[in-house]
């Protein structure tokens, strides 16, 4: 009966998510650099405008916002391989700290100085320097964004993902990156741009311009791939800080269990079932269609979250939390040279 009640509650707001999730996913092919989760969002912020009473749809667009997010998260565990990505990744390992530092820290300096408000600022933050829209989608249900911030978060980050696919192989030509190997400007890559697509593009054309084949794309994933294993420790901070405050405010007793978000243990789990599978000679490629049906679930939800949004009032409220963005983007790239400088790679 419950299960009957479901599917007539939620099935309308599903299906239209699903609808604008397909359109997007053909379009982020298309356009790469841009990325199906954008689309997904441009398309349900641009229907919002016409369609205010969703009625029906109402239930399904919140289920697909949430849980769906959230499921989403705990696939994406399954492209990751521990063992891998920590072996590879462990000499950009104080690079991708150093920036992921740095961008909280701006982000939260901002935050008090321009009064932009908290959950802007913290998924800006966490967005700019671990993964971009993997990492906000991880980080919303934890510190409850509403709707509005995760989209205007998500097109701050977009927007400087494609000035970094435009800026970086001609900055990393001017400030004298090796072009006769791909591994200093993949580690550049895969600490200063956050999105994967963006990650790829950026990779992808040093490649293009010195013929190296794919040596700077394979380095930049896989350094990539290490900065998306911050998302456990951040989001699992973030859970308790809001539950100690929440405490403080007597507004419930303050509860480690109660803090920690089960759908960041299932992902951690994801990773280590695929460690231990890959290890025992399971080939990686086996898990390709979780981590595509991953993708999509998020662009599922990123359509959920764009029909739940009012564009114009993002576009009234995205001056300084734009600023914000760009300072964080700025940040990173600046330490991310400086270090990799520093450590001589």
């Amino acid at each position: 009966m419950l299960k009957k009640r479901f599917w007539i509650d939620n099935t309308v707001g599903i299906i239209v998510c699903l609808v604008i999730a397909l359109i997007a996913w053909f379009l982020g092919k298309v356009v790469p650099v841009v990325g199906s989760a954008v689309f997904a969002i441009l398309i349900g912020m641009i229907l919002a405008l016409f369609w205010e009473n969703k009625g029906q749809a109402t239930a399904g667009i919140k289920f697909t916002s949430k849980f769906i997010l959230q499921t989403a998260v705990v696939l994406l565990g399954f492209g990751l391989n521990l063992n891998v990505v920590l072996q590879t990744g462990k000499e950009s390992l104080p690079i991708i700290l150093t920036t992921i530092t740095t961008a909280l820290v701006v982000a939260y300096l901002l935050h008090k100085l321009m009064r932009v408000p908290g959950n802007i600022a913290t998924l800006i933050g966490v967005g700019s320097s671990i993964c971009g829209g993997s990492a906000i989608a991880a980080t919303a249900p934890v510190i409850d964004a509403e709707d509005d911030e995760v989209a205007q978060a998500i097109s701050i980050i977009f927007f400087f993902n494609v000035l970094a696919a435009f800026i970086f192989p001609i900055l990393g030509r001017l400030v004298g990156f090796d072009t006769h190997s791909g591994a200093s400007f993949g580690i550049f890559a895969g600490t200063a741009v956050n999105d994967t697509s963006s990650v790829t593009a950026v990779a992808a054309t040093w490649d293009s311009m010195w013929h190296l084949g794919s040596q700077t794309l394979d380095k930049a994933i896989t350094v990539k791939l290490t900065r998306t294993l911050a998302i456990i420790p951040i989001t699992l901070g973030l859970a308790y800080l809001k539950a100690r405050r929440e405490s403080q405010r007597g507004a419930g007793n303050f509860s480690l269990k109660r803090a920690f978000p089960m759908f960041i243990f299932y992902f951690l789990l994801a990773s280590l079932i695929t460690t231990v599978v890959t290890d025992l000679g399971v080939a990686t490629e086996t898990f390709m269609p979780l981590k595509e049906l991953s993708k999509f679930m998020i662009t599922m939800a990123m359509a959920a979250i764009g029909l739940n949004s009012n564009v114009v009032k993002l576009v009234k409220s995205s001056g300084k939390p734009l600023l914000l963005g760009g300072l964080c983007w700025l940040a990173i790239t600046v330490v991310s040279l400086g270090m990799q400088q520093i450590l001589h790679l």
